[in-house]
């Protein structure tokens, strides 16, 4: 009998919570810019539910300072005041046992071999739990903080991602997984025969190699990607173990998940070999009307000039310019947003007929991605269309409000997944990559 594959299910680690009214909410954390413990705790719940992965996004720099109103707000997707994500992850390390722990490093305004050795070593202290959400800069004033006086051109920073994450994958293969026996009674510390240099000469990058840590417990650890332009998919089609993907309804995430694994064979890899996990925030109650009682909440937090600052982010077009009751203007440049996720905003607006104000309403509580909201029944009645219709192969989970909500999807809507045979009981495996149920790169010098 073959057993049926289990969702994964990721969550996402940001403090601050998903929506930028969730820090004020009652039973949010008190004071959660860079705190430890309250990092630690959201870790622990997670896994307690058995989760696959917590996932921590990062950027490199502070923005939104030209937006007064959403500043002093906070847009959670900023995160002005947070710990850098591998270092937090390693300290997060030793407070958990199984969780996979992954962190977003750019290719932008970074090096292979310092991206390289940071997750190798995080892959070490974890015991094979680490994780590359492998991004290219998307915000323009990041350049300024790296001595940069413009940013780098969207054509340049795809073809430099696509080597840089080659780079790093030969740093990852420098060392045999049996070269370091540390042998007392011989005196072989390591065995020079298992040792290769990388040579790498490239358009972008010339790094020599080898890199400074064993080879990972996982081989590689998992790499995750996000793009959803044309460039972007190409890239995590060639690179990415698992894409985390934002569509706002069943047909358009059906759509980009054919595309997506559509493009593996062209890159001698197959559909088992990479997850597609949906952004999704999920309110869940009792019943409906509790999850529509927390949903109105949190919107009454938020003014109409943080609302309107939001979306002018999302979109990176100044929407203060337009008429809050009118419809969404039309936007023909190819610009719109820092990522795929501004084109997407655009076509549910465009779809349902939205005005400003009711745009930014509706991504107020999912940051662009989508929301599922409901009693625990609808659900994972939701959850399991998207997953057994190739929607998706699970879900990065946004539970308002931080830390509570995501006790409660693990309370109500957890033991109803593992009902229908959706979710684990236990952790299968001893590694991320086990875990996800994706194979472990060859030894190279075994090949």
């Amino acid at each position: 009998m073959i057993a049926m594959r289990k969702m994964v299910l990721a969550a996402n680690a940001n403090a601050a919570g998903s929506h930028v009214g969730e820090w004020r909410h009652p039973e949010a954390w008190d004071r959660p810019a860079a705190n430890l413990q309250n990092a630690i705790r959201l870790a622990q719940i997670a896994e307690a539910g058995k989760f696959d992965l917590l996932f921590l996004a990062d950027g490199n720099g502070v923005r939104q300072l030209d937006k007064p109103d959403l500043f002093r707000a906070t847009s959670p997707s900023d995160r002005p005041g947070v710990f850098e994500p591998v270092t937090l992850l390693a300290a997060l390390s030793m407070a958990t046992s199984h969780i996979g722990l992954v962190a977003t490093a750019t290719t932008t305004y970074d090096e292979p071999f310092h991206v390289a050795r940071r997750f190798a070593s995080l892959d070490h202290l974890s015991g094979g739990r680490a994780g590359w959400n492998l991004v290219t800069t998307s915000n323009p004033e990041d350049a300024l903080n790296f001595s940069h006086t413009e940013h780098m051109a969207r054509d340049t920073r795809y073809p430099r991602a696509s080597e840089f994450a080659s780079v790093v994958k030969g740093l990852w293969d420098s060392w045999a997984d049996d070269a370091f026996p540390q042998d007392k009674e011989s005196g072989t510390f390591l065995l020079p025969e298992k040792v290769r240099r990388l040579h790498h000469k490239g358009e972008h990058f010339q790094v020599q190699g080898p890199l400074n840590a064993p080879r990972p417990p996982q081989g590689h650890p998992v790499i995750f990607s996000a793009g959803q332009s044309e460039a972007g998919k190409d890239l995590s089609a060639q690179h990415a173990d698992c894409v985390f993907a934002i569509e706002g309804n069943l047909a358009n995430a059906q759509r980009l998940y054919a595309d997506i694994k559509g493009r593996l064979p062209k890159f001698g890899r197959a559909e088992a070999d990479m997850r597609i996990l949906a952004g999704v925030t999920i309110f869940v109650g009792e019943t409906a009307a509790e999850a529509d009682a927390l949903f109105q909440q949190l919107e009454d937090l938020v003014s109409p000039a943080v609302g309107v600052d939001y979306l002018s982010k999302m979109l990176g077009h100044r929407m203060r310019d337009y008429p809050l009751d009118e419809p969404m203007p039309i936007f023909e440049d190819d610009h719109v947003g820092h990522t795929g996720i501004g084109k997407g905003i655009l076509r549910v607006a465009y779809e349902e007929k939205l005005t400003v104000r009711e745009t930014y309403k509706r991504i107020l509580p999912q940051m662009g991605g989508n929301m599922f909201k409901g009693d625990t029944k609808s659900i994972a009645d939701t959850m399991e269309e998207w997953f057994t219709t190739k929607a998706c192969d699970g879900f990065m989970i946004a539970a308002p409000v931080v830390p509570t909500g995501l006790e409660r999807f693990i309370r109500l809507v957890v033991p109803e997944l593992r009902r229908r045979g959706l979710f684990r009981e236990e952790y299968e495996g001893t590694t991320l990559r086990g875990n996800l149920g994706l194979k472990t790169p060859a030894d190279a010098f075994s090949c």
